[in-house]
């Protein structure tokens, strides 16, 4: 088939519009748009009316397979609580480096006299302290939407909390970073706070992503999801 034969294609314009229509974490959207771009295929090479032109038996396929419209809310409902636990699990797996942060922190005496560094030093462990808090509420999260989802429904709100919870364990792991980074530019032994700031630095990064994703798709206005924005 050309290249404008593919533009034109009614299934690859359904395709185009549902992958446009939803956000969630790349694979999952991806897995699950497959799924129903061969479940319309099927639907279509099963219609009896052989004599219908692509595009008529496209139209006639999917007022029974559903319209975009139609799909987009159920899809979306999935890709925002598989958003809800990538997050949780960016959250669960990097913050326990936090508090490895916190124990580095700690430990370094030596970080100059003045206010400025131990002002510095005290900031990093009191804002990693935050990641224990994140990684109950993780790990909470984790449970939540896997095991236990088999056997309680899910609260609308979770994946706002979740959303909230891989922001502030953000927010913690960059104020630790700039933290540790003072501390090192003014400590003595500067190279054990300069290794827990870019350790903080990694962690930051892993977590922001995914929880201004988990944002965005918790406040997408998806009917029949009440409460998750």
């Amino acid at each position: 088939m050309s290249a404008a034969g593919r533009e034109t294609d009614p299934v690859d314009a359904y395709v185009a519009e549902l992958t446009a229509a939803l956000h969630g974490p790349p694979r999952a959207k991806a897995r699950l748009v497959e799924e129903i771009r061969g479940g319309l295929v099927d639907t279509v090479e099963a219609r009896p009316d052989r004599g219908l032109s692509p595009d008529h038996a496209v139209r006639e396929a999917v007022r029974e397979f559903g319209t975009v419209a139609e799909l987009v809310p159920g899809c979306q409902r999935e890709l925002t609580l598989a958003q809800a636990r990538h997050t949780a699990k960016a959250v669960a797996l990097t913050a326990p480096f936090l508090i490895a942060c916190r124990y580095l922190a700690g430990t370094s005496g030596d970080v100059g006299a003045g206010l400025i560094p131990r002002t510095a030093q005290l900031l990093a462990v009191h804002a990693a302290g935050v990641a224990i808090v994140a990684t109950l509420l993780a790990a909470a999260a984790l449970a939540a939407t896997g095991t236990l989802a088999r056997r309680l429904p899910t609260a609308h709100r979770l994946p706002l909390v979740v959303a909230w919870t891989g922001t502030t364990a953000g927010i913690a792991m960059a104020v630790t970073t700039l933290a540790l980074a003072t501390a090192a530019a003014l400590a003595t032994n500067w190279p054990l706070l300069a290794c827990a700031g870019v350790l903080a630095a990694v962690c930051h990064a892993a977590v922001a992503g995914a929880a201004r994703a988990c944002r965005r798709c918790a406040r997408l206005p998806v009917p029949g999801t009440p409460g998750l924005g």
